[in-house]
């Protein structure tokens, strides 16, 4: 019981982060049909920054406690992040608008490359610690362990996802993103200027990815240049679970994702007889996927997918 417990608590961190993470490929795909690959890769900018940040303020002698620095270095990296996430919309996928659909799909693994290739430049290939600032203090929860952080990460991210998903139902830029995703054409005629939508969908989901990209470094205590691609791939297989294009169904994909996921980590040397352990469990998404796109396409909450790229 204990180990099932802690796996559900495990599953639900790391699920949070996923759908966090979820939400900014679900975004792109409901308003462009368009499965941004680089998204991974600027989850990992916004951990990069954070820790460049962190270290440039501890080695200039500036005295604050830890979670203010990370704070601060959050409060630079998403608007780094949205840069980016800004510029690769207008350089990379506004010319390709239009065009086959296989233009595109490419240019968006092209572009994961070219980020990945950018942050040897920066960082280097070698893991990057994060500084020890952050008490990892574990509070027992009926015998399973959970540290304050994350909680915090929890709470933080059930957080943005309800804010977010209330901007899109109440607000007039919601407003205008919904219409966008139905019709573009149609929504232009109504007044929307699709551009600056799908420039602004493209700069919310790189800043819900620089929070991730913090959540994950603080929890793990490191970064790495490739760190955005395993995490990229598995957000999109929760984005896929949940239904892409529905923002509901990226939150529910990513939670359940991560709860699977952990309980797979912790079951499977049972299961199998010891033949496996818990270091395959990153095969227990993809497995997911598979079957998923097998049985339900649609995902759980989602759309058909035949039209889109």
């Amino acid at each position: 019981m204990d180990i099932f417990l802690q796996q559900i608590l495990n599953g639900l961190v790391l699920g949070s982060i996923y759908a966090l993470i979820a939400l900014g490929y679900t975004m792109v795909y409901g308003i462009m049909g368009l499965i941004n690959f680089a998204h991974g890769e600027v989850v990992m900018f916004g951990a990069m920054v954070t820790i460049t940040v962190v270290n440039a303020l501890m080695g200039a002698g500036v005295n604050l406690p830890g979670p203010a620095l990370v704070l601060i270095g959050m409060l630079v990296a998403i608007p780094a992040c949205m840069l980016l996430g800004f510029t690769i919309e207008r350089i990379a996928y506004r010319p390709l608008r239009g065009k086959q659909r296989l233009a595109p799909l490419i240019t968006a693994i092209g572009m994961s490359i070219v980020l990945q290739q950018v942050a040897i430049l920066i960082w280097g290939r070698n893991y990057i610690p994060f500084p020890s600032i952050i008490d990892h203090d574990v509070v027992t929860v009926f015998g399973a362990s959970i540290t304050k952080l994350q909680i915090l990460i929890i709470v933080l991210c059930l957080a943005i996802m309800a804010g977010l998903l209330l901007m899109v139902e109440k607000t007039k830029l919601g407003r205008a993103m919904r219409a966008t995703s139905q019709n573009p054409a149609v929504a232009g005629l109504m007044g929307v200027n699709v551009n600056t939508i799908i420039s602004a969908t493209f700069v919310i989901g790189s800043g819900l990815g620089a929070i991730a990209g913090v959540m994950v470094a603080t929890n793990y205590e490191q970064a790495h240049y490739y760190m955005g691609f395993m995490i990229g791939l598995k957000a999109f297989t929760a984005a896929v679970l949940g239904g892409i294009g529905n923002l509901g169904g990226a939150v529910a994909g990513g939670l359940l994702l991560g709860i699977i996921e952990s309980l797979g980590a912790g079951y499977i040397g049972t299961l199998t007889g010891g033949f496996l352990g818990s270091n395959y469990q990153d095969i227990i998404a993809f497995i997911v996927l598979i079957v998923v796109l097998i049985f339900r396409p649609s995902g759980l909450l989602g759309e058909k997918m035949a039209d889109r790229a």
